[in-house]
């Protein structure tokens, strides 16, 4: 039986005070007194629906359903790491659920085969020809359960799947459907019988998510309804509102979201700090810069703005960057993390006005 228990993402720990916690961005165009040059109602309705469905379920987790509608609208993969029991997977099958398209899920464990990923080639007598026979991995949503159990050999086989959107095998291309997005889950507390993530497939997540605890009145609501019948996660309640052609026409508008010059620059400088700070012995890349700002696009869009605001820019930094860097040993002794450092490049950098 599935665990519809809530979360309330690390990202936002109800313990923290008002003045550390990352400030959301400004909904709307009326706080800036400016008219919208993009409709956005369209996917401000679909956004809503996709919200209402997964809130028949889930308990809380407003702030990471918000970030995971705007990894979808951004067309990225993401991480999603927790204890076990914080509904990680289930909020991932409920996300797929609320789309039109095909869902596969992987559990990820120390035998899995690149083969039993990607698909293998089989021999057919009656044809005298081998042929490809597509493995879990040709799917529109991707959840991958526990991803850090499976050897490095398996990760590497995602490498190209996850950034070209193709499989190669034998020498031929077999592209991905649209859209392909992976989901993956780890727990960071275990560690027997897990392998640490190469850099180079940490860097193709959009998003690292930490997902954490629920609150007090979060866990009673989810007591109150297991205890008046409500046990047992009723998956058939969730339906698809989105459809592939509709979450296309999506995209294209986040795409299309207003960037100025000046914050083009901030991103650059953000990231570039990364790789220039005392405290890290690896920074990002080029890559970290463009998925600031395509999140920071599709959260603008979310939030009811054609125009992407410095503060779109410093809320998703944690996300975006904090499994992109590495600390120096020196670093870690002190009890640094990756989440500081990020806080402490925001407050170097001027904002753009």
């Amino acid at each position: 039986m599935e665990n519809n228990s809530s979360s309330t993402p690390a990202d936002f720990p109800e313990a923290t005070s008002p003045a550390e916690m990352p400030v959301a961005p400004e909904s709307g165009n009326a706080a800036t007194g400016f008219a919208p040059r993009t409709d956005l109602s369209h996917l401000s309705r679909h956004a809503e629906a996709i919200r209402q469905e997964l809130g028949k379920v889930i308990v809380g987790q407003q702030a990471l359903a918000e970030l995971l509608l705007t990894a979808l609208l951004a067309d990225g993969h993401v991480l999603l790491e927790g204890v076990p029991g914080v509904a990680k997977t289930l909020t991932a099958k409920l996300l797929a659920r609320t789309l039109s398209v095909p869902f596969s899920r992987l559990q990820f464990t120390p035998d899995l085969m690149p083969s039993d990923v990607l698909g293998t080639s089989v021999f057919r007598p009656n044809k005298a020809e081998f042929e490809f026979r597509p493995g879990p991995i040709f799917a529109s949503i991707v959840l991958i359960d526990e991803i850090n159990r499976a050897p490095a050999k398996t990760q590497s086989a995602l490498f190209e799947v996850m950034e070209e959107r193709q499989v190669t095998q034998d020498g031929t291309r077999y592209p991905m459907p649209a859209p392909f997005i992976v989901l993956a889950t780890q727990n960071p507390v275990e560690q027997e019988g897990t392998y640490r993530l190469p850099e180079a497939q940490l860097d193709r997540f959009l998003f690292k998510l930490n997902v954490g605890y629920p609150t007090v009145e979060e866990e009673v609501a989810i007591l109150q309804g297991h205890h008046a019948g409500f046990g047992g996660t009723p998956l058939d309640a969730v339906r698809a509102v989105v459809s592939a052609e509709d979450l296309q026409k999506l995209r294209e508008q986040v795409r299309r979201q207003h960037v100025e010059p000046k914050l083009l620059e901030y991103i650059a400088r953000l990231v570039g700090q990364t790789r220039a700070h005392k405290g890290l012995y690896l920074g990002a890349s080029p890559r970290a810069s463009l998925a600031l700002l395509n999140g920071a696009k599709a959260l603008a869009a979310l939030r009811g703005r054609d125009f992407v605001t410095p503060e779109d820019v410093q809320y998703l930094a944690p996300m975006v960057l904090r499994h992109r860097i590495q600390l120096t040993p020196e670093r870690e002794m002190e009890g640094g993390t990756p989440d500081d450092v990020v806080k402490q490049i925001l407050q170097q950098i001027e904002v753009p006005r």
